[in-house]
């Protein structure tokens, strides 16, 4: 659970699994071994999200010649799902999903999770929000493709339905996203018009770097896509970070941790020794004093 003073970093599996489950226990097993507190994943009824012209698209891939078989063939159903409940626990990381319709919704709440994740696409589906809101869970809310005034039209109707939002990520929708694209003081911007609510950083950048500095920014949780090779077939492999990439992250923002301190000014403990041998005089008073 997101807690004050530590950083909340989580592995966004998605549909990185392809549709196997044995590829998403060893992204999880990447995360658990990375340091990660939870994973994250992604769940559609195939039928609700897109229309039959859509599903009948012809569309190349593993799964077949049409963009149904490929959507359907990435989502895993309630056997999989049980088995990355009991594959979480054993391994002690968190787990929940960012369901894109109210099936889902309800198809998540068999599941014991933390949180229900609001995806940028969906954050103006008045329905879908509701009933998210409805299974009391707490909400991680993503901002991407959003300007203030629909952020801010969002939490307050979030509010007024009777949810929580746990978290409000900062969130480029582009993929991979640009350095320049990125804004990240928009961090410090939403600290700053919604000072109640957590601000966190979902990123889809390569690299590891700019996440930190979200982290360093104030963003209360990460999260980053993950994946076993960057090469692999997908539409978000190659925004996702490779087990050392996330290793690296992971480490980074600990010793960042560390290393901030609470800003009072004093001397440490360990400079009074240096202190006393290095300075030869402490005439130095306090106030201002006119010099003679």
């Amino acid at each position: 659970m997101i807690k004050p003073g530590r950083t909340y970093i989580v592995a966004e599996i998605g549909i990185n699994h392809n549709g196997q489950i044995y590829i998403a226990k060893q992204l999880i097993a990447m995360a658990k071994g990375a340091g990660c507190d939870a994973v994250k994943f992604q769940k559609r009824t195939v039928e609700v999200i897109y229309s039959q012209e859509e599903l009948a698209r012809p569309r190349e891939s593993p799964f077949g010649s049409t963009n149904g078989e490929l959507k359907r063939g990435l989502e895993l159903g309630p056997a999989e799902y049980k088995e990355i409940g009991r594959y979480c626990k054993e391994l002690g990381i968190e787990w929940y999903a960012s369901p894109w319709d109210e099936a889902s919704v309800d198809f998540l709440m068999e599941y014991d999770i933390p949180y229900l994740k609001i995806a940028s696409p969906c954050l103006t589906d008045k329905d879908l929000l509701r009933r998210c809101i409805q299974t009391g869970k707490p909400l991680l809310v993503s901002t991407g493709m959003c300007d203030l005034q629909l952020i801010r039209r969002a939490t307050e109707m979030i509010a007024y339905w009777g949810g929580e939002i746990a978290c409000l990520y900062h969130c480029v929708s582009t993929y991979p996203a640009q350095v320049e694209e990125l804004n990240l003081k928009r961090i410090l911007t939403l600290q700053q018009e919604f000072p109640r609510i957590p601000t966190g950083y979902s990123g889809h950048e390569v690299g590891v770097a700019t996440t930190l500095m979200a982290a360093v920014l104030g963003a209360v949780s990460v999260e980053r896509h993950i994946t076993l090779d960057r090469a692999m077939w997908g539409s978000d492999q190659a925004a996702s970070l490779e087990a050392p990439g996330l290793t690296r992250l992971v480490r980074d923002i600990r010793v960042w941790e560390k290393a901030r301190g609470n800003g009072e000014v004093r001397v440490m403990d360990r400079e009074k020794p240096i202190e006393a041998k290095l300075r030869r005089k402490y005439t130095l008073t306090a106030g201002l004093e006119r010099s003679r």
